[in-house]
């Protein structure tokens, strides 16, 4: 639920207060955007970015529909997952030809030519991924998870949304997340392993 305090500064940007909306970006821009940036293995800062600013414009023009029935940043985040998406789906229309050219898709540094990884607030993983030497390389195994999974994957540890946070957002009961979570993170795991292996999934112990 809304805090009073949330409540009160989003009543001042819906009545036009610019030091408001200052305030509200203040208190929301840099958690959106290493957000967005975790969404994507292929996401860039400049990426990430731009992705922030068209979420936080579409803060601007629908902030009247939010009503407070969660958290304003779990309200956003839903909005910035989906920014992410309409942008990846730019991107591949861009590369297939069908659309004008984008900045480039590289995750380097174009000047020093190291990977760019900025510091992240996210949580730390499900204790069962905590092992985890190289979180490049978990991150990628999400990319692999079916777009539920995906979903509820990084709206809970990059998001460090509560299952009921994350109920509210998806639009389901909180068992039902509670067990999608749990599959989905059994998948994530063996895909972990596949890519800390080389991409060569382990062998299941025969039976005799």
């Amino acid at each position: 639920m809304t805090s009073p305090e949330e409540k009160a500064l989003l009543a001042r940007c819906r009545a036009g207060e610019a030091p408001a909306w200052d305030e509200l970006f203040d208190l929301h821009y840099d958690p959106a955007t290493r957000f967005i940036f975790q969404l994507g293995k292929d996401f860039t800062r400049e990426d990430a970015e731009e992705i922030s600013q068209e979420t936080f414009l579409a803060v601007i023009n629908n902030l009247e529909t939010f009503h407070g029935e969660s958290r304003f940043q779990t309200w956003l985040f839903r909005i910035a997952t989906n920014k992410a998406r309409d942008f990846r789906e730019k991107q591949r229309a861009a590369k297939r030809g069908g659309g004008q050219a984008t900045l480039s898709l590289q995750a380097e540094d174009a000047e020093t030519g190291l990977r760019l990884d900025p510091p992240s607030a996210a949580p730390a993983p499900d204790a069962r991924l905590a092992a985890a030497e190289d979180f490049a390389q978990v991150r990628a195994a999400v990319e692999r998870l079916d777009a539920p999974c995906r979903e509820v994957v990084q709206l809970r540890y990059f998001g460090d949304l509560s299952y009921e946070e994350i109920s509210a957002t998806l639009r389901l009961n909180v068992k039902t997340v509670s067990s999608r979570l749990s599959k989905c993170l059994d998948r994530l795991e063996v895909l972990a392993r596949e890519n800390f292996s080389g991409g060569k999934p382990h062998a299941s112990p025969s039976n005799h």
